[in-house]
């Protein structure tokens, strides 16, 4: 038998392809993920938030293929709502000095390429995952 085949020993070890599907939802797990250690709110209870969502939406593509390119400003408007509902409003506007505290919004709500607004200010503030650069 020759030493390259896959009888002798199993099959080569070799890295399994991510569907286009699975490669959104990891990109999307990490851009909240850095949001919320930006912010200092990466807890077991919110880690698991994430991964409710990335539940949620992993059906939802399934369902619509054509929504892939969403996933990422989704799972970000699913664990801002999660969080509202446990702790409060998240992630916080850092640029209004003034005025109540209020939270940024995730635009588009359906759309590709998402990032926080400020509505008050009128400005975008960063892309999903970069909250932590500013």
């Amino acid at each position: 038998m020759h030493p390259d085949d896959d009888s002798v020993d199993g099959p080569r070890d070799e890295p399994v392809p991510l569907s286009a599907l699975e490669r959104a939802l990891h990109a999307a797990r990490a851009l909240v993920l850095a949001d919320l250690a930006a912010r200092e709110v990466v807890a077991a209870d919110v880690v698991s938030m994430v991964e409710e969502s990335i539940v949620e939406r992993r059906w939802w593509v399934e369902q619509w293929p054509e929504g892939v390119a969403y996933v990422a400003g989704l799972v970000a408007q699913d664990v801002q709502d999660a969080l509202l509902e446990a702790y409060g409003r998240w992630p916080l506007c850092p640029v209004c000095a003034s005025g109540d505290p209020h939270a940024l919004e995730v635009e588009p709500e359906l759309g590709p390429d998402p990032h926080w607004v400020c509505h008050q200010a009128g400005v975008k503030v960063a892309a999903v995952g970069n909250l932590g650069a500013l």
